[in-house]
């Protein structure tokens, strides 16, 4: 008898979902119990909750408590290329992302008791990773939301090592919420009482619903520019709290945003591991990585097709707020070499495009649009391009982003271009699987 691959069985938990979703966590705890409580079993938890820069805060978590010695587990989603990226099993040094074999016993065992109820492929899977998670040892595990925060199905820890919020902006609407207040007040519930709160720096309004919620709680949250401060100095990074100064290097993970996420995973770590040295932090700085989060592409199939001399970037950015920091980083960029702006985008009929490439107008030469394939709701590359259009910015239709880079390569370049391949983790995941460069 052949033996199902992940894959198969993640298409039969599919055929589980339940006709309507309704956020709760009602199907995860009757999972969970007939598992005896894996959740109840875990290794010391620091719980990720935000809109923007969740996965980087995580990864630069990991690799400072890697650097310093602890071992890690890590949940987080979605995946770029394969399943398994989501689930990082502790191991002395460093991390792996679980294999095949290992995600298979655990996706059997929550199926079977499982026994054909109703339940969401996000429930299921993130039950198996809590398996695994509670059954090899580990010191710390990372526990990133998946959607929104409240009703999530990771929110089942009782009591955290630590809750962190990173900057809360519009997104998924349709489950969260219409203002920013509303989606502030889901993600804050991941606030438990008698664990401390790490909050990035908020809008007023988002900031008026966690402060209310930790209230609730009698939570004291550390917050950003109150409690802690970071900043770039002279090719340094400076971060400042009630113990002191610490003279960092830069993060290795570019773009001006990810000091502040640098600066979130310091606070955390300074809270809830104080004996970790000052050089985990260092060598976390250099050495984090997250791939599609303004990932340099020097080498691959498709960066073989790009004008010669090109620099390609690769982002999943997708939201407004996202835009807004990548358009930033492309600034800097261009402040430090001038290079023409082109971006290869494709997006989701569920995103807000046009406010998403707003940010680049004037910044951009054009948007070559492209579309996101797979059975992810992706707008056709005709839909991205007129959405560009009325963002501001020219615009051409491509049937894929081989064509847009051939289409690129084909012209006379004076100055080799910039090229930004952004809009969807679903296209990043794409360009990483064709570019034969997918992530470790």
């Amino acid at each position: 008898m052949q033996v199902p691959s992940s894959d198969d069985m993640l298409a039969r938990f599919l055929a589980l979902h339940p006709r309507k979703i309704d956020l709760s966590l009602g199907r995860m705890c009757e999972l969970l119990a007939k598992l005896d409580h894996p959740e109840r079993r875990l290794p010391p938890v620091i719980h990720v909750a935000g809109t923007n820069g969740k996965g980087s805060t995580v990864a630069l978590l990991r690799a400072m408590l890697e650097a310093g010695g602890r071992r890690v587990h890590v949940y987080t989603s979605p995946h770029l290329v394969r399943f398994h990226e989501r689930i990082r099993l502790a191991a002395q040094g460093a991390g792996q992302l679980v294999d095949e074999a290992t995600l298979i016993d655990a996706f059997a065992r929550c199926e079977a008791v499982n026994a054909g109820a109703p339940i969401t492929v996000f429930e299921i899977t993130t039950a198996a990773a809590l398996l695994l998670f509670s059954e090899i040892p580990a010191d710390v595990l990372l526990l990133e939301v998946g959607l929104g925060g409240r009703f999530d199905a990771t929110n089942v820890i009782d009591h955290p090592l630590a809750a962190v919020i990173t900057p809360v902006s519009m997104d998924h609407p349709d489950y969260l919420g219409t203002t920013i207040a509303e989606i502030a007040a889901v993600k804050a519930g991941i606030i438990k009482a008698g664990s401390p709160a790490i909050v990035a720096q908020q809008s007023e309004e988002a900031m008026r619903s966690i402060e209310r919620e930790a209230r609730r709680l009698v939570v004291s949250p550390c917050v950003a520019e109150r409690d802690f401060f970071v900043r770039a100095e002279n090719g340094r990074m400076i971060f400042e709290d009630a113990r002191g100064l610490l003279d960092l290097p830069l993060p290795r993970l570019a773009g001006r945003h990810q000091i502040e996420n640098a600066g979130l995973a310091i606070a955390t770590l300074r809270q809830v591991d104080p004996t970790l040295p000052v050089s985990a932090y260092e060598q976390g700085l250099l050495h984090a990585d997250w791939p599609a989060r303004l990932q340099s592409l020097a080498r691959g199939t498709l960066v073989d097709r790009a004008p010669k001399g090109a620099e390609i970037w690769l982002d999943g950015a997708h939201n407004e707020a996202g835009g807004r920091v990548l358009a930033a980083a492309m600034g800097d960029f261009e402040e430090r070499r001038t290079r023409p702006l082109v971006i290869i985008c494709g997006s989701l009929s569920t995103k807000d495009t046009a406010a998403f490439l707003r940010n680049f107008a004037g910044l951009a030469q054009e948007v070559l649009a492209v579309p996101v394939h797979g059975e992810h709701g992706g707008r056709t590359a005709q839909e991205v391009a007129a959405l560009a259009q009325a963002a501001g910015l020219a615009s051409a239709a491509c049937e894929s982003v081989e064509q847009a880079l051939d289409y690129l390569a084909a012209r006379d370049w004076p100055v080799a271009p910039r090229v930004l391949i952004t809009g969807s983790l679903y296209l990043a995941g794409e360009v990483l699987a064709a570019n034969g460069t997918p992530p470790a």
